[in-house]
């Protein structure tokens, strides 16, 4: 080992640390002149063979000579690093001058967010949300609920039947089915709502589709009126309408509920008919095997498209059915 030699390898590792272009140049450059295998390690583990005279010696040039490889090291990954850091400032800006992404996020269909928010509504009550199939039976859909085989719903007129009309398979002209399916299955007290897709043979146009939503209510418990069915009613109103809604109760007829009465509501200085209610009729509380001495209840159901019109001033259903987003854009994404 030589002084020469020692000042050599410094020479060589700043000439190298020096010409390095970029970091992984200089790490390269690092452990060929600083590395375990380098010139300057090697003779710094070597010393330990040496006299204790010659140690002392060398091992202070040895030491001058790392403390220099170190200081060049240092200076050219210093020098290297900026330079990075310049390049990645010029490269990486962010031109706050380019337009944003305008395209539409997508979301909820109008009648999905009033549907939710009907469901949140009673849910906040005590309300259980029940759901069934859209493809039922006619004895669910009809014969449960009071509709005699010749009643004009039962007809090829109202209704969507599935071939082979023998199956008595039907598409559901109501969610009422639903409310069926619940009490063959619970016991009372029952508090549910069933909202859902329904289907009629109407024509589409302004106020009609063949293809709508509703939802229904069902209460059975002991001691149930008329008031309380009038008090949920004015309350669901006054939630979907505004404080200042009024509501009516009009004698009606449906064959599920006696006695029968249409719901109308006073909104925008005119009368609208909102829906229908009524007594659940006993005979379909006792086709569920549900005590009617014991027990009664009430049911009503209402139109979501009619509810979402009326509440917007929509006047044309094609606006809800034909997935237009400039329409649909105005309810907000509803996520």
């Amino acid at each position: 080992m030589r002084q020469e030699d020692v000042s050599q390898w410094v020479k060589d590792a700043q000439a190298a640390f020096s010409a390095a272009t970029d970091l992984d140049s200089l790490k390269a450059a690092r452990l060929a002149h600083a590395g375990d295998k380098a010139p300057i390690s090697l003779a710094s583990r070597g010393l330990g063979s040496l006299s204790p005279d010659e140690k002392a010696s060398f091992g202070k040039i040895i030491g001058d000579a790392k403390a220099a490889i170190a200081q060049a090291l240092a200076t050219a990954t210093e020098k290297l690093e900026a330079e990075r850091d310049k390049k990645v400032l010029l490269e990486e800006v962010v031109d706050i001058t380019l337009p944003v992404n305008r395209r539409h996020r997508g979301g909820l269909h109008p009648i999905s967010i009033i549907k939710n928010e009907v469901s949140d509504f009673f849910i906040e009550h005590g309300y259980a949300v029940a759901e069934g199939p859209e493809l039922e039976s006619g004895w669910l859909n009809f014969d449960a609920l009071n509709i005699p085989a010749d009643h004009p719903a039962r007809t090829m007129q109202d209704t969507f039947f599935v071939e082979p009309v023998e199956s008595g398979m039907v598409l559901r002209t109501h969610t009422s089915p639903v409310q069926i399916r619940t009490m063959l299955t619970q016991t009372p007290p029952i508090y549910v709502i069933c909202p859902g897709r329904t289907f009629r043979a109407d024509e589409l146009d302004a106020t009609h589709s063949p293809v709508f939503h509703q939802v229904e209510g069902l209460v059975v418990d002991k001691g149930i009126t008329m008031a309380h069915l009038k008090g949920t009613l004015d309350n669901f109103a006054r939630h979907m309408f505004g404080p200042d809604v009024t509501t009516r109760l009009r004698p009606s007829f449906f064959p599920f509920t006696e006695p029968s009465a249409e719901v109308d509501i006073f909104f925008n200085n005119r009368w609208i008919e909102w829906g229908g209610c009524g007594m659940v009729n006993p005979k379909v509380l006792q086709s569920c095997g549900i005590d009617t001495d014991v027990y009664s209840g009430f049911a009503f159901g209402m139109g979501l498209e009619r509810t979402l019109m009326v509440r917007h001033g929509i006047t044309d259903m094609h606006d809800i059915v034909e997935g237009d987003l400039r329409f649909t854009r105005q309810f907000g994404v509803g996520l």
